[in-house]
């Protein structure tokens, strides 16, 4: 048979099933490896899972100091670090917060967690390996990248839709239709659907362009095309996208787009800020120069806080910075030199608001951290121990091997479910058989902080200075 026609054999689900029967579990909850994948659809792996409670007390710095906190104030927080409290390197759980961050904001745009106050979608933004990502342009390529996927430029499309069709079309009622969201986002930007209604796209168009916000754009910016065009299409996200890659040069084009432009769209939209969540931020200057890394904060101090762009001068996109221990002192320099240093002050040791300290987990956190897992994949609803088939004194060993690294502990978890499901008649995985298993577990985490870190770093500039 040839293997262009022939299609993998189906895998038989209910033999899954059988394996974790006997622990009260449908499959095996824990993750086998410990990398967070927003994108995936797998619960495990892309921060669907995520127990608030071991991380409360950073989450609520969050909250009062950044997402509370009135956008409308000038002087809110614009720039704020994540940042590790001990050198623990990787896998304490970062990139899941910061995940769960990301949803919890855009569930209701923040206007539930700010009590109305505030009007903000998030974006999460993880820059690429490899130095990649270490110039300004790229890092705002990344930023628009994710504001594309996040598809809040469709979703402001569609509102400032429903608010020109009360201006152009007052008789239209479309109160039976908001129950869906998802379905009136895509009729209010689809051509057909003013087609049906016998309603002119023009006339909407019009009276979207009338909204004060819009006033100062630039004549290049797509919602000028249905206005503009002897036959007009109607602007969509794709039209930004094409907008920004084919009309707009990288560098001071793009930032004012990106700054400025969309700044004013989304405030015709009724948003009133975003956050811009960046995972692994080490990554950008881990692969700089010392002129590099100055540069690059410069840039940031003048989109964020006194450049010429709509942003700087409202503060409308808020930075949160995720950062491993040693990445202060590896950019400590360039924010001193920029400025940087006063306008959000970066030292760890120091107390400000700017800096959320990302603790290590202790005892009392593993237990709710298995918890959490299991109870997703958990199919007798009526057992009474949330930590079955772990004992207590099994939980707390797991916690001891691990380090109490987050990742280590679910992996750990994840190996000693896999080997119990091995064993025959095994229905209960207590502090005996954890160490039976002890040799064979694989607890070799990736917890080393980036090598540059602990590296001197070379000014590449000074050195050709010197002949060197």
């Amino acid at each position: 048979m040839s293997r262009l026609t022939q299609r993998p054999a189906p895998v038989d689900l209910t033999s899954i099933e059988s394996r974790y029967q006997r622990f009260g579990l449908s499959e095996n909850p824990f993750p086998s490896s410990a990398f967070v994948n927003q994108e995936s659809s797998d619960r495990r792996i892309n921060g669907d899972l995520f127990e608030i409670e071991i991380r409360k007390k950073e989450y609520e710095q969050i909250m009062a100091h950044f997402l509370r906190s009135p956008q409308s104030d000038p002087n809110h927080l614009r720039l704020g670090y994540i940042i590790d409290a001990s050198y623990i390197g990787r896998g304490n759980g970062k990139s899941a917060f910061l995940v769960n961050l990301h949803q919890s904001i855009n569930k209701e745009y923040c206007l539930d967690i700010s009590g109305g106050t505030n009007k903000c979608f998030a974006v999460y933004v993880q820059p690429e390996a490899g130095g990649r990502t270490k110039t300004f342009p790229s890092f705002v390529d990344m930023i628009f990248d994710a504001i594309l996927r996040s598809g809040i430029i469709d979703i402001s499309l569609a509102i400032l839709r429903l608010d020109a069709l009360g201006v152009a079309y007052p008789q239209i009622d479309l109160s039976s239709e908001m129950d869906d969201e998802a379905q009136l986002v895509s009729d209010l930007n689809s051509e057909e659907w003013y087609r049906s209604r016998n309603l002119l796209c023009t006339r909407v168009a019009a009276a979207v362009l009338s909204n004060p916000y819009l006033q100062c754009l630039p004549q290049g910016f797509p919602l000028y095309q249905e206005r503009e065009r002897l036959l007009p299409e109607m602007v969509t996200q794709s039209s930004f996208q094409e907008y920004y890659a084919r009309d707009l040069r990288r560098g001071p084009e793009r930032f004012a787009f990106v700054f400025s432009d969309l700044v004013r769209f989304f405030l015709a939209a009724g948003f009133n800020g975003a956050y811009v969540l960046v995972d692994d931020f080490e990554r950008v200057p881990s692969f700089q120069s010392a002129r590099e890394k100055t540069d690059f904060a410069l840039e940031v101090r003048s989109c964020l806080f006194d450049g010429a762009y709509e942003s700087a001068r409202i503060g409308f996109y808020d930075l949160l910075l995720v950062l491993h221990a040693g990445v202060p002192r590896l950019i400590k320099e360039a924010w001193d030199q920029s400025g940087m240093a006063r306008r959000s002050p970066l030292d760890p040791t120091a107390s400000s608001q700017h800096i959320i300290p990302f603790e290590k987990l202790s005892k009392r956190h593993t237990g709710p951290l298995l918890k959490k897992y299991l109870s997703a994949y958990r199919t007798d609803a009526a057992m009474n121990d949330e930590l079955a088939p772990f004992t207590l004194g099994a939980v707390n060993k797991i916690g001891e091997l691990s380090e109490y690294n987050a990742a280590a502990i679910l992996m750990t978890a994840y190996q000693l479910l896999e080997k119990a499901a091995s064993t025959p008649a095994q229905t209960v995985i207590d502090e005996r058989f954890v160490d039976e298993c002890r040799g064979d577990l694989k607890l070799d985490v990736d917890r080393r902080a980036p090598d540059i870190e602990t590296a001197a770093s070379v000014d590449l500039l000074k050195k050709a200075d010197d002949g060197g």
